[in-house]
């Protein structure tokens, strides 16, 4: 049975000039039961992330400043979103229901999270609309409890995990892969373990050999014990975020070998849906829910 987790019962209210696509979560849920790709007992919603478990790579500060709602402006400007009670809620779903999807693939050899990819997050600030680092929290957790030895992270995001690199860079028992786009945010980056930095306008000829050549080599080298797998679909042409110019059908392809290299290397794998923001809304919805669909080929 494959799990996923939903942080729907947690709405950040925003203008309605905001461009961050809030509704796409809540849209992409209600598509994958439209079309019987799921059922609703398969929707699991998590509990929130818990103090300690936050501790394990952000600071007791900055946790303050999240518990209390009390980020500064410039704080605030950094995020991207007003600090309120529903976002301080809805970043600890998230975390949580990315915690929880890790349990869940370490059990079931696959968990999902309809939300997640926070990868902005560093140990002391957020930024680029994210607050908690949930694949971070999440690896944090499960080595502390020594229920893995090895962890990677394969983070397809148009834009670099910066964060997520920050936090595990002294950490030689996590594995950070980042393919992204050289020419956008954040312009100044992090160091990976591995960064494969492409140029704008890059499309599925050149991105898709790039993928292929390195994610083979990478799981054999750090034969991890779960995967990670930031699945953002901001790499897709027309993105207004993105810059990247994959079609459709390549970022199927993408997925597709994402979730089958981690099928066929018997090796669990967590997927969280990172960024996207199409021109096209409906567009983004079939891209989110694909992925969901690629998973599903190899898991179900």
């Amino acid at each position: 049975m494959i799990y996923l987790t939903s942080s729907e019962q947690y709405v950040i209210p925003l203008p309605e000039n905001h461009p961050f696509p809030m509704e796409k979560y809540s849209l992409v849920q209600a598509q994958l039961l439209h079309e019987g790709i799921i059922q609703p007992e398969q929707l699991i919603f998590p509990p929130l992330v818990q103090e300690d478990e936050v501790l394990t790579c952000h600071s007791s500060e900055y946790w303050q400043r999240i518990k209390d709602c009390s980020f500064s402006d410039k704080e605030i400007r950094k995020i991207g979103f007003p600090a309120t009670i529903a976002l301080r809620d809805r970043s600890l779903s998230s975390a949580g229901g990315t915690l929880l999807s890790a349990r869940n693939a370490l059990e079931y050899g696959i968990g999902i999270n309809l939300a997640g990819g926070t990868h902005h997050a560093f140990h002391s600030y957020g930024e680029g609309y994210c607050v908690l680092n949930d694949i971070a929290i999440a690896a944090s957790c499960l080595l502390a409890e020594n229920k893995i030895q090895k962890v990677l992270i394969v983070d397809l995001d148009v834009h670099q995990g910066n964060g997520t690199a920050a936090i595990f860079q002294q950490n030689d028992r996590v594995f950070t892969f980042s393919m992204h786009c050289k020419d956008n945010y954040p312009m100044r980056k992090e160091i990976s373990n591995l960064d494969i930095e492409l140029p704008a306008l890059t499309g599925d000829s050149s991105y898709l050999p790039r993928l292929y050549s390195s994610l083979p080599e990478i799981i054999c080298t750090v034969n991890p014990d779960i995967i990670f797998y930031q699945s953002g679909v901001d790499v897709l042409e027309n993105d207004r975020l993105g810059r990247f110019s994959l079609s459709f059908q390549g970022l199927q392809e993408r997925d597709r070998f994402v979730f089958e290299m981690a099928f066929q290397s018997q090796i669990p794998i967590v997927s969280v849906m990172g960024g996207g923001y199409h021109t096209s809304f409906n567009r983004l919805i079939a891209a989110h829910t694909e992925t969901i669909k690629q998973a599903f080929y190899y898991f179900n």
